[in-house]
């Protein structure tokens, strides 16, 4: 194979990142409102039946499927099917960059206004309530982190002969934040607090 080749089969399209194509992905919509004459960012409290993350908040999202088009369509269609938003409703103002929190997991974030607001109805299977917090309110608020310190456990078949130093391997450590907002008796976290964080700062 000539250099010619080389170069164009490395110049083709490629993943966000190595291991994207693989990777469990899912899209959230960061959704603005109108409310009382400014701007609100609405949350959904997860309802307390869901197995994963019951009462947590967080953005509508969710899964991108095989049959989702685009990390864009699957965004639009989790707030659909969570809120009961038509997707005419939805306008989607921006992309995000991606939130990569390792390389097995990646969410997509975009932002949209909803023209169909107050929500009268929602799908209590996955949503217990919904609020909103002024656009205002968070661009003048600190968040505070706390941070979490993950330390590699190697599976029991790990083949420790193959590599320098063998079970001795000295693994390294890392930590990674957690941010938090509190606003009233709700406390945004994980996640969701880390891709608003972003937002908010993307505004500033």
């Amino acid at each position: 194979m000539g250099v010619d080749k080389l170069r164009e089969q490395l110049n083709q399209n490629q993943p966000l990142f190595i291991g994207e194509d693989t990777a469990f992905r899912s899209a959230v919509l960061i959704p603005l409102v109108w409310v009382e004459e400014q701007w609100h960012v609405l949350f959904e409290v997860r309802s307390l039946k869901m197995r994963k993350q019951p009462g947590d908040i967080s953005f509508p999202g969710g899964k991108i499927d095989p049959t989702d088009a685009s990390p864009l369509e699957a965004a639009i269609r989790e707030t659909h099917e969570e809120l009961g938003i038509d997707s005419k409703d939805i306008e989607v103002i921006a992309s995000l960059s991606p939130f990569v929190t390792s390389s097995t997991f990646v969410v997509y974030p975009f932002v949209a206004v909803l023209h169909s607001y107050p929500i009268h109805s929602f799908n209590k299977d996955e949503v217990e309530s919904i609020f909103t917090i002024p656009l205002k309110w968070l661009e003048n608020y600190s968040p505070y982190c706390h941070l979490v310190s993950v330390e590699p456990k190697p599976s029991t078949d790990f083949p420790y002969h193959k590599i320098m130093n063998g079970a001795e391997y000295q693994w390294r450590s890392r930590s990674i934040e957690e941010w938090f907002f509190d606003y009233g008796d709700y406390t945004i976290w994980g996640l969701t607090a880390r891709i608003l964080k972003y937002f908010i700062e993307r505004l500033k």
